[in-house]
């Protein structure tokens, strides 16, 4: 077994950390949101994420970004639980109250319309849509995150393009 890190080592860790995901934290809640179409889900995300990168904390000086890092492990934790099969909610043909129509404007239902379209791609194609478009990444940079060639980062988001498209013109129907 190794030496255990003196008190004060620990106290300048956590507290770079927490530097960190204050810094973080806004941009990771807006990408798993996207990711996940469920704010609630998505801070369930970044907190398994996050709990992941603290792990890791003390390997940072070897990351050539953080955020980056941190980013990463929130496709992860996204992709990895698109896989398994949940069992605790059950979805409904109706919602208990629909919202009244008269407070939602134009632009509040453009952004609905788009994050529903959004929410039904399969996860991987969403992930795709999501870093390469909302968070401007590049296709390198995308396959990265996701850890896959960039050829499948091409497709996924062609597919996933493709996708949108058909669903925006079946609801403008």
């Amino acid at each position: 077994m190794g030496a255990r890190p003196a008190t004060d080592e620990l106290r300048a860790t956590d507290g770079d950390f927490a530097a960190f995901v204050r810094a973080a934290s806004p941009s990771l809640h807006r990408t798993a949101y996207l990711l996940v179409g469920s704010r609630d889900r998505a801070q369930d995300v970044v907190q398994t994420a996050l709990t992941r990168v603290y792990a890791a904390w003390a390997r940072r000086d070897s990351w050539d970004d953080p955020a980056a890092y941190a980013r990463h492990a929130v496709v992860n934790v996204v992709l990895s639980s698109a896989s398994r099969r949940w069992w605790g909610e059950r979805p409904t043909g109706e919602l208990p109250e629909p919202p009244p129509l008269h407070a939602v404007d134009g632009v509040v239902a453009e952004r609905d319309a788009l994050r529903r379209a959004l929410a039904g791609l399969p996860a991987r194609q969403r992930t795709a849509v999501v870093l390469r478009y909302y968070l401007d990444l590049s296709e390198m940079d995308t396959a990265g995150a996701m850890n896959c060639p960039v050829g499948t980062v091409k497709s996924m988001t062609a597919r996933g393009f493709a996708s949108l498209r058909s669903t925006v013109r079946e609801e403008a129907s």
